[in-house]
């Protein structure tokens, strides 16, 4: 099944990502090398969900950590090689957020993803809307992106499409949901809409596209 499969992907995508050479000098310390890695990880992807790849330079990660320049290569071999792990740990990240949600069995399967939701739209109200998805970011960008990005970017989308298909085959199951749904044509369309939404959300600074689209999705599924 694709669900397997995917996951299989992004779990291969990691140990590749951590697999490559570095550069430079290596911390007196184990632990100081987690750290300083941890570190530019997490800004990484705080950037990166704000501006976008192409718009981020190295130096502007580095110094927001305070970290010298040079030692940048011992962690990532190149920014392309840093790219490719930021995909794989915010897929992880999100993967594990849609996991804690849709397993929440306390709640009908329809109400554990209006919950994803909503945690969702409270991340995106907790930064002022200026932060959105860096998949969806990367995914923007990519004409201008290193080639290798598209196979990691789809194989993410693909992880939490199935995700979100397994819960409404679930709400199916209850009687929540029709059996006339395609459960993984809209969970497709999920993403497609949620992302658009994510896009309008950032530029205009406000929730309205994110509250249109959750009240359109979730009455078109109740509906049918």
């Amino acid at each position: 099944m694709i669900y397997v499969d995917a996951r299989s992907n992004l779990r291969d995508m990691e140990i590749q990502s951590t697999n490559i050479r570095r550069r430079g000098r290596p911390p007196k310390r184990l632990g100081e090398q987690s750290d300083t890695r941890e570190m530019l990880l997490r800004a990484g992807v705080a950037v990166l969900t704000e501006k976008g790849f192409c718009a981020t330079g190295i130096d502007e990660i580095l110094r927001s950590v305070g970290i010298p320049k040079g030692s940048f290569y011992h962690y990532f071999a190149s920014k392309e090689a840093f790219g490719a792990e930021l995909i794989v740990r915010y897929g992880t990240y999100f993967a594990r957020k849609l996991q804690r949600h849709l397993d929440d069995e306390s709640h009908s399967p329809l109400e554990r993803l209006s919950a994803f939701v909503s945690d969702l739209q409270s991340g995106m109200a907790k930064h002022g809307y200026t932060r959105g998805c860096l998949i969806g970011n990367l995914g923007q960008e990519m004409g201008a992106l290193p080639a290798s990005f598209g196979d990691r970017l789809s194989a993410v989308f693909t992880d939490w499409q199935d995700r979100v298909a397994h819960c409404l085959l679930a709400a199916q199951a209850t009687g929540e949901i029709s059996q006339k749904i395609d459960c993984e044509q809209q969970a497709v369309f999920f993403w497609i809409g949620w992302e658009g939404a994510v896009l309008r959300a950032k530029l205009e600074r406000q929730p309205a596209a994110l509250e249109i689209f959750s009240d359109v999705f979730f009455a078109g599924l109740r509906r049918r």
